[in-house]
């Protein structure tokens, strides 16, 4: 991130742009405000039938799905149907999503480039000589993607490196694949929900009206109760759940080939993670980690430079054959032209999914626009909160709720924070506290539901696995569905706060401590 300041100013641009969007001329629908959330209620429902119930873990499946969603929202509309296109590219030019899907890009770049440097490898080695058997090594991946999120502040990007990396590793030594991803998936929301430098972090702090640094402080106690119980899930997890069967020969040749050469590369992740904490933006730390990466592959002979980015030229083309001495030039059959390495395969693989999140950002749009977003908290306002427990309990759900239907965790936190504030204030709640529910809400269903944007972009890193490792085979990659109950510190993390809302721990008014620096423009 490249510091509180500035990422609270885009934090207050994004917020003006929803408030802008409520405020304009609104869409009109049959059957009135509800039918707005019908593009979004459409998808979910597409999304459950593809990856739940015939389990087909296609991406571009669900976009169709949202493009068709969307479709089916327009001819409810009243009127002249301008006004609902507009939206649609309004939703779909928001900086927040955008954000999120250079972040994939990058991390994706990243992730490949160390992977071709035999940084799995170095980890297969690793786990051997310490022995980290497949029962305990999602409880350790669980740990250590917590520290990485924590320490970079962007969950998506731990998601992105771990999938790649890690989880290859851990299947290859005989953890269970969805447990495995479950626990990545776990740690990214640890850490996007304490990282000081995470969007969530900001946007829940800035939005109501409280300093970063205490709301780290202050939400602390809650993150570690969820996080042990996690820990403790994972160790017990895994004494039961098995991993694929590979060949034991495949096995044993490819652990008896690992090499600790491959371990440099934790450089260039310190890299990452010391420029993060830094206050850099994640997208200089990244690049930064990506030219160390790229040189260490280089001068330790780890990977070649067409490895890393390669132009395949046709070998009847006169002028490639005088450039075939270059070291990104290979000569290929005229079919077989194109651009490869782990610069193009690791951004490649995540060009669906980022169609798939503008058009689901886009799809919030429309409900907002469409009144649906102002309907359910109005409802939930006069008709369910109506005392301090009550309003807690609505502030845990409304924000899951929201979180459920809009992809990306930032996006739905901007949205659903002016209600969050307006109920709080409504009763006295300290805006720590209301900060705290915001995003440790957020930060859990963006990592659970198949079609959330944190799992998403992990199963896009997957995907790409099997091609990449003789042993990977298909039936290695993990469902988005399957993975939901294996969420632990998500779900752990929601229920904390559902008790600590119905029981009223850690609850805190307004005149019981104030912020003494909101950092804010």
């Amino acid at each position: 991130m490249s510091g509180d300041a500035e990422e609270s100013s885009d934090v207050t641009e994004e917020l003006a742009q929803a408030q802008q969007a409520r405020s304009a001329d609104r869409i009109e629908f049959y059957g009135g405000k509800w039918m707005s959330g019908l593009p979004i209620a459409l998808f979910i429902v597409w999304a459950i039938v593809q990856s739940g119930i015939l389990r087909i873990s296609d991406t571009t499946g669900l976009v169709a799905g949202m493009l068709l969603s969307l479709i089916a929202g327009m001819l409810f509309v009243r009127g002249d149907w301008k006004t609902y296109a507009n939206t649609v590219f309004d939703g779909m030019t928001q900086r927040v999503a955008a954000t999120a899907i250079v972040a994939w890009l990058w991390a994706g770049m990243f992730s490949e480039t160390i992977q071709v440097g035999g940084f799995v490898s170095g980890l297969v080695w690793a786990a051997d000589v310490l022995n980290v058997g497949s029962a305990l090594f999602p409880a350790v991946t669980f740990v250590l993607a917590a520290l990485l999120a924590t320490g970079i502040g962007t969950g998506y990007g731990t998601t992105v490196a771990f999938s790649t990396l890690i989880f290859p590793a851990g299947v290859l030594l005989g953890a269970n694949p969805t447990l495995l991803f479950g626990a990545i998936l776990s740690g990214a929301a640890f850490g996007d929900n304490l990282a000081p430098v995470s969007d969530t972090t900001i946007v829940s702090a800035v939005t109501q009206e409280s300093d970063i640094g205490g709301v780290v402080a202050s939400r602390f106690k809650y993150a570690i109760v969820a996080a042990v119980l996690a820990f403790i899930a994972y160790l017990v997890a895994g004494q039961f759940m098995g991993g694929q069967e590979i060949a034991q020969s495949a096995q044993d040749l490819f652990v008896q080939n690992s090499e600790p050469i491959g371990l440099v590369h934790l450089l260039s992740m310190f890299v990452v993670i010391t420029t993060a904490i830094m206050g850099r933006h994640i997208i200089e730390a990244i690049s930064l980690g990506l030219i160390v990466a790229m040189i260490l592959n280089v001068v330790l002979g780890l990977a070649s430079i067409s490895d890393m980015v390669v132009f395949k030229v046709s070998n009847q083309f006169a002028l490639g054959q005088s450039l075939s001495g270059l070291p990104m030039v290979e000569l290929v059959a005229p079919a077989d032209t194109g651009v490869g390495g782990s610069i193009y395969s690791g951004a490649e693989g995540f060009f669906p999914l980022a169609m798939l999140v503008l058009l689901i950002v886009a799809g919030s749009r429309i409900m907002i626009r469409g009144g649906a977003f102002e309907a359910l908290q109005e409802w939930l306002l006069t008709r369910v909160a109506t005392t301090v427990r009550r309003a807690e309990v609505v502030m845990v759900i409304g924000t899951g709720l929201v979180n459920a239907m809009i992809t990306i965790n930032t996006a739905a936190e901007i949205t659903i924070a002016p209600y969050i504030a307006r109920i709080g204030e409504r009763f006295n709640i300290n805006g720590y506290r209301r900060a705290n529910i915001l995003d440790a809400n957020t930060t859990a269903m963006g990592y659970i539901f198949p079609w959330a944007g944190g799992v998403l972009v992990g199963y896009a890193a997957i995907q790409n696995l099997p091609g990449q490792f003789d042993w990977f085979t298909q039936s290695m990659v993990v469902n988005p569905a399957k993975v939901v109950p294996y969420v632990f510190h998500g779900w752990l993390l929601f229920a904390v706060f559902l008790v600590a809302a119905v029981t009223g721990f850690g609850l805190e008014y307004v005149t019981d401590r104030e912020s003494t620096e909101v950092t804010r423009v």
